[in-house]
């Protein structure tokens, strides 16, 4: 009988924040794959968990995920813990979810921290719809696609960033989204030394500038505002000739009242303003 896989989140600081659960699939476990077995040595002991470990991380991550599979088909369970937080969040742990389902075996979250969560719900703002981002790539034109990406995104917007790339980072929102873009810088999150500031990127490089970055960063960044959005769109349109703008919309398939209504509505002005404009243009 074929075993399973178990992502187990684990604390990102706080250890009163294990669950119960969380500690018996551990000890339950036929083994343990841990992205850092040294740290996560010391998360064991505490909870007297003595589990069979195995190092599953970046650099092993298709190799190892083949082994723990033979293992979960010869009817092991095993379970996957990541260095802090919920594995599979910007972590090796996606991959060897994603190699669990080919091979038909059963997956189980057990639920728990993830600082992306942490993170955007104590930022003070809008956290109905957000985009994870993990951490921007290292490679520039990859991070240039990506810094494109989010001039438009109108969600809040959360980024990880280790102290040492943390004012580069900075550097690159604040030209790509503006010095007036607010965000809550979070640091260390349920650690001793836990700290939010909220400010606007340009502030954020001023602060950065006087005092070194230590520890572990999420920014939780604002979205684009719709009247920002709807303002640069109706720019856009209105760049273009009244007669093209139709014909994209008679392109489509709408008929000549279907497609002035559009028209209208992109331009922000009235259906009979469009027909007038059309009349007097022909």
């Amino acid at each position: 009988m074929a075993g399973c896989l178990y992502l187990v989140a684990t604390p990102i600081g706080n250890l009163e924040d294990m669950t119960y659960r969380a500690v018996r699939v551990l000890q339950e476990a036929d083994l343990i794959a841990a992205e850092d077995t040294r740290d996560s040595m010391k998360l064991l002991r505490h909870f007297e968990i003595h589990t069979p470990m195995t190092a599953y991380h970046e650099f092993n991550k298709i190799d190892k995920a083949r082994a723990l599979i033979g293992k979960m088909r010869a009817g092991a369970t095993i379970a996957c813990i990541t260095d802090a937080g919920t594995p599979g969040i910007s972590d090796p742990g996606e991959e060897l979810t994603r190699m669990c389902y080919e091979a038909g075996i059963s997956v189980y979250a057990i639920p728990g921290p993830a600082a992306v969560i942490t993170a955007v719900t104590s930022s003070g703002l809008p956290c109905r719809r957000f985009a994870f981002e993990a951490f921007l790539p290292r490679d520039k034109k990859e991070k240039k696609r990506i810094l494109e990406e989010l001039k438009s995104e109108s969600r809040t917007m959360v980024i990880y960033e280790a102290p040492h790339r943390l004012r580069q980072t900075l550097a690159d929102l604040a030209e790509a989204l503006g010095p007036e873009r607010k965000l809550t810088v979070a640091r260390e999150l349920t650690k001793k030394h836990e700290e939010k500031a909220r400010m606007t990127l340009g502030q954020s490089l001023d602060y950065y500038r006087q005092r070194e970055p230590r520890g572990e960063y999420v920014l939780v960044i604002e979205g684009k505002s719709w009247e920002e959005t709807d303002s640069e769109d109706r720019a856009r349109w209105e760049e273009m000739d009244l007669d093209s703008h139709m014909q994209i919309y008679l392109d489509q398939g709408l008929d000549r009242k279907e497609a002035m209504k559009a028209v209208a509505r992109d331009r922000g002005i009235s259906k009979r303003e469009v027909y007038a404009a059309l009349l007097k243009e022909t």
